[in-house]
């Protein structure tokens, strides 16, 4: 497991939390990358603002027979449709940006430390992606509306076409689409899924990349933000507890992708990701910040139940 002491591993450390420059070489995917997480601010502002029609619909459900009532309920679960199609459709460009910088950092031009060294500005942008994808991921397991809204909607098309009735310019959402984001909306962490399938498929697609050099790549990640958080020297540089929160998610992030892809997982003693340090981490944060970084590891990661996993490892992510 990587220790860091030197200067130049405390760059590598940095090049998460500083704004580096891209080189004229990473220009090009920086740019692309950069717009997609332009985006991401604005899809977690909406996700955070996202109430649902709970209420309309309840009262829908109530007096099945009262048109206005129907109609207010239809009026207000559309707008929210379409929003819960954009954050759909963006998983999407998320998945390509991630399989741009992929294609980066883990050539065998360079080793993975390397790539993270010369990389800075694409390793961060790596980083930020995890960040968006578990924030997104929290923000939605803990809110029921989302699935409670897009369930509505699907029952009322449903019967709209029993009865020939049209749904006018809102039925933005074809059946097709409507399947793809019922798939999408029934993960506990949907954008985590994404991205994981992603990375696997990434690695499939491309036999001629040695699976280290990707597995490598998320475990010296994991490694650094883990270095990071509990050496009190580099803590004492952060900014603020957001920096901390980033880290924290970073960290969770690159685990789950590399439990996804490295054929034996994270949590085997031959892993190289020290485990029991990454969840004392967690568990050494205020609970309420980490209950969701503690469950995506509970529930999205592919290798905890297996039996090479030590009963301590499962200990201590059964206990709050």
């Amino acid at each position: 497991v990587l220790e860091l002491h030197s200067q130049t591993e405390l760059q590598r450390c940095l090049c998460f939390l500083t704004d580096a420059e891209p080189t004229q070489s990473e220009t090009e995917v920086w740019e692309e990358v950069n717009q997609v997480l332009m985006e991401a601010r604005v899809i977690l502002d909406d996700l955070q603002a996202y109430r649902g029609a709970g209420e309309e619909i309840r009262q829908a459900i109530q007096s099945p027979g009262v048109e206005g009532v129907q109609e207010k309920a239809w009026a207000a679960v559309v707008p929210l449709v379409t929003k819960l199609k954009t954050f759909y459709e963006f998983s999407q460009k998320l998945e390509s940006s991630l399989r741009c910088l992929m294609d980066v950092l883990t050539s065998s031009a360079s080793t993975p430390t390397q790539h993270l060294e010369q990389k800075q500005a694409l390793a961060r942008q790596f980083a930020h992606i995890m960040h968006f994808t578990l924030r997104f991921d929290e923000l939605k397991m803990t809110n029921p509306a989302i699935q409670n809204d897009f369930s509505y909607y699907r029952r009322t098309i449903s019967r709209m076409r029993i009865n020939n009735l049209s749904a006018d310019a809102g039925n933005e959402v074809n059946n097709e689409l409507a399947n793809r984001m019922s798939l999408f909306y029934a993960s506990a962490t949907p954008m985590l899924k994404t991205l994981s399938d992603a990375t696997s498929k990434f690695v499939s697609d491309n036999p001629d990349v040695p699976i280290e050099n990707t597995t490598d790549c998320l475990s010296t990640m994991a490694s650094v933000c883990k270095v990071m958080l509990e050496t009190p020297e580099y803590r004492s540089r952060f900014a603020s507890e957001e920096t901390v929160l980033f880290c924290l998610r970073v960290m969770v992030g690159v685990i789950i992708l590399y439990d996804h892809v490295h054929p034996a997982g994270a949590f085997v003693k031959t892993s190289n990701i020290d485990m029991k340090g990454c969840i004392r981490v967690l568990k050494e944060q205020p609970p309420s910040s980490v209950e969701g970084l503690l469950n995506a590891l509970r529930y999205t990661t592919k290798h905890l139940n297996d039996e090479a996993t030590s009963k301590q490892i499962k200990n201590m992510l059964q206990q709050n």
